[in-house]
């Protein structure tokens, strides 16, 4: 589609609450006033020329991030018969599994022997090893050892050039819209809606219409531009997983600095760094740079002169968590077996045995943007919470269930999810094997 987001719908949209060019003026930098006695130096602003927007796709869902959330999001939405389009500013799908070597894929089970995540979470894990890079857990087969299952978790370790091979070529049988080399920059809004997603890319500055949107971004990209209520931490650490090589095998590397079980808290001793930061995004990149070096320098004196060189680094910042939406609801670590009439989904504590999780959809749908819903490491969850929802299998869980929210959404409730059937979403996850089990519950 060719049409134009023209300058009165563009102003329209604006008044609602969206995004304002400059003037149609030649920019010019803006003169700032003297800052208060102890105030940072305000920056000097330039105005941007109005602008329409060529309008270069228009779908019922449009997911940004192509990480395992994302992912999961856009294949939901398209087998539930929405048009979907995923947005990935890299070249290839998985995040932070696939391009960060983050290639453990935790359990999908309590650690008692039960399984608390099915659905497209346990379809996405049998992926990650089609290619028989490893065998699944013998106990987690059909008529597997019970007894094992209490103590062997239900989780695999994959390769992650494979995987993003086998992610792409999944998403692509969906008839799901790929666009890699595609950043997402801001949203149109009109009323308490988000009318279109603005991007860029090789083809320019372009707004994309959805009739839903799903942040997958992993760092509430989306909701922080729509005016959501947004929570950011100052606490992620170097970290960056890599591979070696010695001539004759092929090694991981897990290579990160200490950091807190709650992500709260702020390591000591150590420089740490926020995720929506600019300057802190690149320090941690270089930071992490200079933790490889060290750490391959070790292996090196350990080897005695033998060979170690770096075969794969990670192509991603390193991130565990940055930015997320502050939702209706906050999952908490005290919400371990609380029951949610809203549940959309479960997931075990990949740290400890035991605890179990419902997730309520009041903690993915945003509070100002009607058609806006949150998956992976960016939905509302606070502290310990957050850190058991930002792994895979929990991201694949929360994708799942969002790309069918908003399948359904724009179906019947013309992309409006306060509007949205809760018992009816719940029975459609169910028949999509989405375990969501009350008995569960404490």
């Amino acid at each position: 589609m060719d049409r134009r987001v023209q300058r009165r719908e563009f102003l329209h949209m604006s008044a609602a609450g969206g995004v304002v060019l400059g003037a149609a003026m030649g920019a010019g930098v803006q003169a700032q006033p003297a800052p208060a006695d102890g105030a940072p130096a305000a920056r000097p602003t330039l105005r941007e020329a109005e602008r329409s927007l060529p309008v270069s796709g228009t779908y019922d869902v449009v997911v940004v991030g192509g990480g395992i959330a994302g992912v999961a999001a856009a294949v939901a939405a398209a087998r539930n018969g929405a048009s979907a389009c995923l947005l990935e500013r890299e070249q290839g799908l998985g995040g932070l599994a696939t391009l960060g070597n983050v290639v453990v894929y935790l359990p999908l089970c309590d650690g008692h022997g039960n399984q608390v995540i099915a659905g497209m979470g346990e379809e996405l894990l049998k992926l990650s090893v089609r290619d028989g890079f490893n065998p699944l857990p013998a106990c987690w087969l059909p008529n597997g050892d019970a007894e094992q299952r209490r103590t062997a978790r239900y989780q695999v370790t994959f390769n992650p050039a494979s995987y993003v091979l086998d992610l792409e070529e999944w998403v692509l049988q969906s008839r799901v819209k790929l666009l890699y080399d595609t950043r997402f920059c801001d949203v149109l809004r009109a009323g308490d809606r988000i009318h279109a997603v603005v991007v860029e890319n090789k083809s320019g500055r372009s707004a994309i219409v959805a009739g839903c949107v799903i942040d997958a971004s992993g760092d509430a990209d989306v909701c922080a531009r729509a005016g959501e209520r947004t929570v950011s931490l100052r606490t992620n650490v170097a970290a960056g997983w890599f591979y070696t090589h010695d001539r004759k095998q092929v090694r991981l590397v897990c290579n990160s600095e200490e950091f807190p079980r709650d992500p709260r808290v702020t390591p000591t001793g150590i420089r740490v760094f926020a995720g929506d930061d600019a300057e802190d995004v690149t320090a941690q990149i270089l930071a992490t740079r200079v933790l490889i070096r060290e750490r391959l320098a070790k292996l090196r004196a350990e080897a005695k002169g033998g060979p170690v060189f770096p075969a794969v680094l990670p192509t991603v910042a390193g991130f565990r968590m940055t930015r997320r939406l502050e939702g209706r609801v906050v999952l908490r670590e005290e919400d371990n077996r609380h029951w949610f009439e809203d549940a959309v989904g479960m997931t075990g504590d990949w740290r400890s045995a035991g605890p179990v999780y419902f997730l309520p959809l009041g903690c993915l749908t945003g509070t100002v943007n009607d058609n806006l819903i949150t998956a992976g490491r960016c939905i509302s969850a606070d502290g310990p919470a957050w850190d058991v929802t930002r792994v895979i299998p929990t991201c694949a869980v929360t994708g799942e269930a969002a790309g069918t929210a908003a399948a359904l959404a724009c179906r019947t409730r013309a992309g409006s999810f306060s509007r949205l059937d809760v018992a009816v979403l719940q029975e459609h996850l169910r028949r999509q094997g989405v375990l969501i089990d009350r008995r569960f519950a404490g």
